[in-house]
């Protein structure tokens, strides 16, 4: 079975694409379509930020990507991050056909990740890309089960992008109010912030090592 792995360049997920590269015999990873020039079974197109054109779609038998909502629930940006700031410690994960619309293909087999509540951005990140590795992996073991697809049923919506200004913190508000937002931010790329006075401030958050504070 021919299995090419998509990824953008300089993306989070590039260390886990390689990983799972390397779990899948002879499979290749690649990080621009404009290298899909031959005929796959499975394209798995994961964190892949390009629009890829019909012609190239359909030289592949499947075109598979990976969405932590419930399609067609929560289509769009971010979605596991918008879901954690709404309180959600239960996140699906959808395995679709990829196509021309906004997140509208046919579905392949959908999962559930659990979190506890209290990872921050990069253990969120782990958990997702780790889910997303597990997805494909029992793709390919159960491909007699899962290689045909059911359509999406149900009404949609739609999650905006985010960006910096997504990690703005209401100083009305307190901390444990704003823990979700919290948890998301990442300290390095979009970190918490804080105005008062026409003066902004930076808040990093982490979590302390060694055990429960008694």
């Amino acid at each position: 079975m021919k299995v090419v792995i998509l990824t953008s360049e300089n993306q989070w997920f590039i260390p886990y694409a390689k990983k799972l590269e390397k779990k899948i015999v002879s499979s290749k990873l690649i990080f621009n379509h404009l290298e899909l020039t031959e005929n796959y079974q499975i394209v798995f197109i994961l964190s892949y930020h390009k629009i890829i054109p019909e012609n190239i779609l359909s030289l592949n038998k499947h075109n598979i990507v990976i969405h932590s909502s419930d399609l067609p629930q929560g289509k769009g940006w971010a979605p596991m991050f918008w879901q954690i700031i709404e309180g959600k410690n239960e996140i699906p994960f959808t395995m679709f056909e990829a196509s021309n619309g906004v997140d509208n293909g046919d579905i392949y087999l959908q999962k559930t990740l659990n979190l506890t509540g209290f990872e921050l951005h990069d253990e969120l990140r782990e958990k997702q890309a780790n889910s997303t590795i597990e997805m494909c992996l029992e793709f390919l073991q159960n491909y007699d089960l899962y290689k045909t697809p059911k359509p999406q049923i149900g009404k949609e919506s739609f999650y905006k992008k985010r960006n910096k200004e997504s990690s703005k913190l209401d100083i009305d508000k307190t901390i444990k109010e704003q823990f979700n937002l919290l948890r998301v931010v990442s300290n390095e790329d979009y970190p918490a912030f804080f105005e008062i006075e026409n003066k902004r401030y930076v808040l990093k958050v982490e979590e302390m090592g060694g055990s429960n504070i008694d």
